[in-house]
C-alpha cells in the first residue's frame, strides 16, 4: 500500500492576535538606506563635492547608532529626532575632514526625508484582506503600534484600519509601547484573553518576540523583504511569515 505524504501540522488559529502596524501592515520605514540615498541625490548639488552616496551613509550610519540607544521619548519626536541624526551624519563627514554642512541643509533634508517617507507609504499587497478574513473567523485583533498619537493615528485613518480591529493601541495615547510588558497585557486585557490565546505578529524582533515570548504570548516575526534573521542573532521567533497572507488557513 502506497504510503501519503503528510503535511506538517498546523497550529490552530488563536482567540486573538495582536499585530504591529508600521512594516507589518504598512510598507513605512523599511530599507532606509534607499530612502536616505535618494534623498541625499535630490541635494547632489547642495552637497557636492561630496557624493551623495557619501552622505546618505554618514546619516544612516549615525541614525543607527542613535535609535539603537534612544530613549522611548523619541518616538515622539519623529521629525526633530531626524532633524538630530542628519546633523550628526554632517558633523561626522566634518570630524574626517569633509566640507562642512550647514544645520540649515540638515533641517532641510531632514524634512524631506519625513515627507518622502509619508508619500511612498502604503499597505502591503494582500494585508487588507488577511485582516478581514481573521476578523471574519471570529479573531479577535488589536492594532498595537509605537509612536507619537497624531502620526500614528492620521495612518490609521489614511490606510482604513480603524474599523478593522476590535482595539487600537497608540503608544502616544495610551502612555506606553512596546516593549513595556504592559502593552501587551493592556492590549490583552481589552480583548479579554490571556497569553496562551494569544499571537504576536510584527518586524521588531525586541518588541515582537523577545518580549512576548517572555509572557508566553506565540511570537510571530515578519521579514517582508525575507532578509532571514540578522548576522548572531539569539532570538528565535515562533515563526517566521513574509506577509499577513500566511496567516489565514488555507480552505482549499
Amino acid at each position: 500500500m502506497a504510503m501519503t505524504a503528510m503535511k506538517p501540522a498546523v497550529r490552530p488559529l488563536p482567540r486573538a492576535m495582536l499585530i504591529d502596524m508600521d512594516d507589518t501592515i504598512l510598507s513605512a520605514y523599511g530599507r532606509p538606506e534607499i530612502a536616505w540615498n535618494t534623498i541625499a541625490n535630490e541635494f547632489a548639488e547642495e552637497l557636492a563635492p561630496l557624493p551623495p552616496q557619501q552622505v546618505a551613509t554618514a546619516v544612516l550610519a549615525f541614525a543607527r547608532n542613535f535609535w539603537a540607544n534612544a530613549e522611548a521619548a523619541w518616538r515622539m519626536k519623529l521629525a526633530e529626532a531626524r532633524h538630530l541624526t542628519v546633523k550628526g551624519g554632517f558633523a561626522a563627514l566634518a570630524a574626517a575632514g569633509h566640507r562642512a554642512l550647514s544645520d540649515d541643509l540638515a533641517i532641510r533634508l531632514a524634512d524631506r526625508f519625513t515627507a518622502y517617507r509619508e508619500e511612498e507609504m502604503f499597505v502591503f499587497p494582500g494585508a487588507h484582506e488577511a485582516i478581514d478574513k481573521l476578523k471574519a473567523l471570529g479573531i479577535k485583533l488589536a492594532l498595537v503600534t509605537n509612536g507619537a498619537a497624531d502620526t500614528q493615528r492620521a495612518k490609521v485613518e489614511r490606510f482604513e484600519l480603524a474599523h478593522r480591529f476590535h482595539h487600537i493601541q497608540i503608544e502616544g495615547e495610551h502612555g506606553f509601547g512596546k516593549p513595556e510588558e504592559r502593552a501587551y497585557l493592556h492590549a490583552m486585557e481589552a480583548l479579554g484573553v490571556t497569553a496562551e490565546d494569544t499571537w504576536m505578529i510584527g518586524d521588531n524582533l525586541e518588541w515582537e518576540v523577545v518580549t512576548p515570548q517572555r509572557l508566553g504570548i506565540y511570537s510571530i516575526w515578519i521579514d517582508v523583504h525575507g532578509d532571514g534573521l540578522p548576522e548572531g542573532s539569539t532570538v528565535k521567533p515562533d515563526r517566521i511569515i513574509r506577509s499577513l497572507t500566511e496567516l489565514v488557513p488555507d480552505r482549499s
